[in-house]
């Protein structure tokens, strides 16, 4: 075992370098500022994203993993086998509405299928900034094409004749791209006094600027040129502002005259001193952004906070400004990922702001909200106006408190500023942009689903602390979700028919959302309501989807606030997302509880017996999407014995619900009729590509003598059975078998022979019981194997074997998951010895079962 976890180790090691060599080679081919390579997973029609090369994984976390079948480019790439090339970011939107809704930054992409065997591996993935209409020669897709066919070879290599050895179910690698160009001096001081119009600059500065001491001419306007010459006249009229008193804002966001970012701050002189030259009224410095920014930290003098990230979010620089904004000491945040560091920085709108800024070129600039206990002291500004500007190799990140907007908004251009005074729960609606939670509701299929995604992604985009969303049943409203409202204060409200006079009731019946920016103007437009303890503004948002009424979402905020024409327009915009989203999870609960009553209805509620034969029959739903599978057993009267079977319909819901209870319904009529394994499993497959219902089956039939023990046993598709001898001893029957049923009208399937021994136990079960995300099956197999082993059988008063407590043993584990991503069946068999007496025909269990 020792050597077989060493090999797994060296293997996992080859595979990592393999993926991070063509990622990383893939930066140079394509002049790119992110890479990354998809593979597939061990779960069908899915791909992983199983390495990512500058860029922070958790930024990428929601296309971590695609199915092929999506409108995704990397989906193309894979299933077509050919190169998708995206030279911008209008034709991404063109061709990709969707991809690029997720990701609306100018940058362009190439995906590279990786090639396999019969399918491609995987994907190699490049994205860049985009400045023009196509690469310009940029992009050397030939070499793209060499790495991922050399990729491919290697992973075939590696996978040594078995490709599913090179499957990926876990998360990206995230890998630091090589640096660009070397450090250089990164920061140089001045000042300058408006009487002499002199500047006095330090060596660094000299440097920074490419400039010996006695070429640069000493005057503002010499100093203008050199920082940034296309910006000349917002430097000369920062310095008159400066000189003149003004309050310092946030840095000059600049470009030097080769292209290079740059930031100018300015503040003026303490004490009103002069110093040498009488360079004194105004002190600045220039602060350059390339890989060496951090050096020599010569940015530790700047009063505002200045921080350094790497391209995977990890912060290598920090001045005592940025410690004391984050509330931390400054040697803690050095090596610690942003969002570690400053959590208050991270999740919507915050993660598409620094997207932007690794994947684009040009600056962000947005405004955050600390907590309490993450500012440095009592009566810190709780809003802070954050820069972000992106580097080759860093982002270099400014933090300026917001009492120094006004001066900010005349200096920095598409800053986003909160309008008025800024106040405790201030709106980021500008910021949050309706797409963002669209996608979040994507993969939200229940009611609950959905209002728990609401509550993730809106109300912290919004400074929201109250969420209620009610839904119409017959004409009243039902309380479906609340979070933050004083407990029991809704109870009083549910139900509530249509003819109330209530604000969430009058915001459906009018189709018009309701702001009120205080309890006070609430209370004054419903006389007599209900107010809860808590003080603030409220929204209430009629939920209409396709013309029709679903329900309404309540709002609750802390303090009084106003609401913006912007921000009603996009509340009322994901209004109307979460309707669509409840009106599907609705469509679901209906489609869901019919697949249920269906399903119960078709597995047996009782299974034939005879008195020297006894079984167990044990099933458990999904957990996850609509949890109704195609899994089913039964056991039939064959002739002068017994038939059992167990099968799994491909897929959930009342399509594969329907199909199992035909299938079922095929084999019992074959089994009946006594006619061998083989010829039932060929039987039953010529029904299902009659049927056509687009679904295949996997099944396992054998037919019992009860007297003897022989066993003859045919499978199609399907695990293979266990036998646990009466010592105890338990091993897999690798019977051989055909292809699963409905898919090939030529199948054959062999029959196999065995011998079942009184006091032995033979069990059949479906995928759902051994196959987990990330793990090989024959390992879920062997895990089972060992579970029946151990699993012993006591006598009870009745002398009768308890095969009902060892199938509740090997299902516990399942039972008890919360996260079941598949259904679950287990049938057992057990002869008694002639001696044994018969306690009369047993429950297949099936009935309570699929509760859990």
């Amino acid at each position: 075992m020792a050597g077989s976890g060493e090999r797994a180790v060296r293997t996992r090691a080859r595979l990592a370098a393999l993926l991070a060599d063509a990622s990383t080679g893939a930066l140079g081919a394509a002049d790119a500022r992110v890479a990354g390579v998809y593979l597939r997973s061990r779960t069908p029609g899915t791909l992983r994203l199983a390495v990512l090369v500058g860029l922070p994984g958790p930024l990428f976390r929601p296309w971590w993993r695609l199915h092929v079948g999506r409108p995704f480019p990397v989906a193309d790439a894979y299933r077509l086998g050919v190169p998708v090339v995206l030279p911008n970011a209008t034709e991404t939107m063109r061709r990709y509405p969707q991809f690029a809704a997720g990701l609306p930054f100018p940058f362009g992409s190439v995906h590279v299928p990786v090639p396999g065997g019969t399918e491609p591996l995987g994907v190699l993935t490049v994205l860049r900034p985009s400045v023009a209409d196509t690469f310009d020669g940029l992009l050397d897709q030939d070499l793209l094409t060499r790495l991922a066919d050399g990729l491919g070879t290697g992973l075939r290599a590696l996978a040594d004749g078995d490709e599913s050895a090179v499957a990926w179910d876990a998360e990206p690698l995230s890998v630091r791209p090589p640096a660009s160009r070397p450090a250089r001096a990164a920061a140089g001081r001045f000042s300058w006094d408006p009487v002499t119009r002199a500047v006095c600059a330090d060596d660094r500065l000299h440097a920074l600027l490419g400039l010996r001491p006695g070429e640069f001419a000493g005057t503002e306007a010499a100093l203008a040129d050199a920082v940034a010459p296309a910006d000349t006249h917002r430097i000369l009229a920062a310095l008159r502002d400066a000189a003149a008193g003004a309050p310092p804002g946030t840095p000059l966001d600049l470009r030097s005259g080769a292209g290079t970012p740059r930031l100018l701050d300015l503040w003026p002189a303490s004490g009103g001193g002069t110093g040498t030259a009488g360079c004194d009224a105004v002190r600045g410095v220039v602060f350059d952004l390339g890989p060496g920014a951090s050096a020599d930290g010569a940015a530790d003098l700047l009063p505002e906070g200045v921080f350094c990230l790497d391209r995977l979010g990890s912060i290598v620089y920090a001045n005592p400004a940025a410690a004391r904004f984050a509330g931390r000491e400054r040697e803690w945040l050095l090596g610690r990922a942003l969002w570690e560091a400053m959590p208050w920085l991270s999740g919507p709108p915050y993660d598409d702001h620094l997207r932007g800024a690794l994947l684009a070129q040009d600056p962000v600039h947005f405004h955050a909200r600390r907590p309490a206990g993450e500012r440095d002291e009592p009566g810190a500004d709780e809003w802070l106006a954050v820069s972000v500007h992106p580097g080759a190799d860093l982002l270099t990140c400014t933090l300026v408190p917001a009492s120094r907007m006004e001066t900010a908004m005349a200096t920095v251009p598409e800053t986003h500023v909160p309008q008025g005074p800024v106040v405790a729960g201030h709106s980021l609606a500008p910021l949050y942009r309706p797409i963002a939670l669209a996608i979040a509701l994507t993969d939200a299929v229940t009611a609950r689903q959905v209002s728990a995604v609401v509550m993730q992604e809106l109300l912290p985009a919004f400074g929201g602390r109250r969420l209620a969303i009610y839904l119409l049943q017959e004409r009243h409203l039902y309380l479906a979700w609340e979070t933050g409202f004083p407990q029991g204060f809704l109870t009083s409200f549910e139900g509530v028919g249509l003819d109330a006079h209530l604000p969430g009731v009058e915001t459906l019946t009018t189709g018009r959302p309701l702001f009120f920016e205080s309890m006070r103007q609430l209370a004054a437009a419903y006389p007599g309501i209900a107010l809860d303890a808590h003080e603030g503004a409220r929204a209430f948002l009629p939920l209409i989807a396709s013309g029709r009424p679903v329900g309404s979402c309540i709002l609750g905020f802390e303090g009084s606030r106003d609401f913006s024409t912007e921000e009603r327009t996009v509340l009322t915009a994901l209004a109307g997302l979460i309707a669509h989203a409840m009106e599907r999870a609705q469509r679901y609960d209906s489609e869901a509880a019919l697949a249920r009553g269906l399903q119960q209805a078709l597995l047996p509620r009782r299974l034939s017996t005879h008195p020297r034969v006894e079984t167990v029959g044990r099933y458990l739903p999904g957990t996850q999407g609509l949890d109704v599978g195609g899994d089913w057993y039964d056991v039939v009267g064959a002739g002068d014995g017994l038939a059992l079977v167990i099968g799994d319909v491909q897929g959930h819901g009342v399509q594969a619900a329907a199909t199992m209870g035909q299938l079922r319904s095929a084999v019992r009529a074959f089994a009946l009729g006594d006619w061998p394994p083989d010829e039932v499993l060929s039987g039953t497959n010529h029904l299902l590509i009659d049927l056509d219902p687009g679904q295949f089956a996997s099944c396992c039939y054998l037919r019992l003598d009860p007297l003897t023990g022989r066993t003859r046993i045919a499978r199609a598709g399907h695990p293979p059975p266990l036998l646990r001898a009466p010592d105890g001893s338990t091993r897999r029957l690798d019977i051989p078998g055909g292809v699963v049923l409905g898919v090939d009208p030529a199948a054959r399937y062999p029959v196999t022979e065995v011998l079942l021994e009184p006091d032995a136990i033979l069990a059949l079960y479906t995928d759902g019981l051994v196959e987990r995300p990330g793990a090989d099956i024959d390992d879920g197999i062997a895990t089972l194997r060992l579970a029946l082993a151990r699993a012993g059988v006591r006598a009870g008063r009745s002398g009768r074997r308890s095969l009902s407590g060892v199938a509740d043993r090997l299902t516990a584990t399942a039972r008890h998951a919360t996260d079941r991503p598949d259904d679950v069946a287990l049938l057992l068999a057990a002869r008694r010895p002639a001696s044994a007496p018969h306690a009369g025909p047993a429950p297949a269990a099936a009935p309570p079962m699929p509760h859990g």
